[in-house]
């Protein structure tokens, strides 16, 4: 929970709200439209789609709470109709909510993808224990780094936690290619590379808004590029993310059902 700067004009508080509301917006009837979606996929799917909508409620929890934080933080007025001046309140701007986020949804939505491709059953828990611990620790190592205004201090620990960044994300792009060539139809493997790679370009956001503060933005300015940043990697990454799944999920019940209705 670091000090806000002062000095923020209305179109930077006002990109900021917005971008936080739409995560909002974004994660909520994501979560709604996965639950709805359960009866409409066989058995073996119902899981990855019921954890794909725990993340996108957690998400929900999570945004509520930092745009009340980030509401709370300032006064917005208006003196005789003329331009909106916005003051900071005294009240602390928490925006360590992001990492509990993580912590709990990034190892979910690896897993979530691991159960979905319907991988034999010691490959699923192997890859489910190693992406969800490696993506742990690289939140885990990221945090640290964010509290810091020394830019030295914030480097190390961005260097730290690309270390389990990278690991996850050469095992999504390659790790899992052979496993995304065996899936059940053609449009099955389309969704499921398609999946993986949507969470290989979400995640290489990050790391990029992370660096926002450390390459010459600082005030109001850096603070507004990273909460909007974060929150379009968020949505990608858990509500577009999300729909892949559900598709997925839904071309191979289709396929497995039809299959089941073939005459012997």
């Amino acid at each position: 929970m670091a000090p806000l700067p002062d000095g923020f004009s209305y179109a930077e508080w006002n990109a900021t709200y917005n971008g936080l509301s739409f995560g909002i917006a974004a994660m909520g009837s994501a979560t709604i439209f996965f639950w709805l979606q359960l009866p409409n996929v066989t058995k073996s799917y119902r899981t990855a789609l019921t954890i794909t909508g725990i993340v996108t409620l957690i998400a929900t929890y999570h945004y509520i709470r930092i745009f009340n934080s980030w509401s709370e933080a300032f006064t917005v007025a208006s003196k005789d109709g003329g331009d909106y001046e916005v003051k900071l309140t005294g009240a602390p701007f928490n925006d360590g909510y992001r990492y509990v986020d993580w912590l709990l949804t990034v190892p979910l939505l690896l897993i979530e993808l691991i159960l979905v491709m319907k991988l034999p059953q010691a490959e699923t828990v192997s890859l489910s224990w190693k992406l969800g611990l490696a993506s742990a620790l690289m939140v885990a190592l990221g945090y640290p780094g964010e509290i810091q205004e020394d830019l030295s201090v914030r480097w190390f620990w961005w260097c730290m936690s690309m270390i389990p960044f990278c690991y996850v994300v050469f095992t999504l792009a390659v790790g899992l290619a052979e496993a995304t060539s065996k899936q059940p139809s053609p449009a099955a493997a389309s969704l499921a590379s398609a999946a993986r790679y949507l969470t290989v370009f979400s995640w290489l956001t990050y790391p990029f808004v992370y660096m926002v503060k450390s390459v010459g933005l600082a005030g109001p300015a850096a603070t507004m590029y990273e909460q909007v940043g974060y929150s379009i990697a968020d949505v990608m990454a858990k509500a577009v993310f999300g729909v892949l799944i559900w598709a997925l999920a839904a071309e191979k019940s289709a396929v497995e059902e039809s299959g089941k209705l073939l005459p012997n």
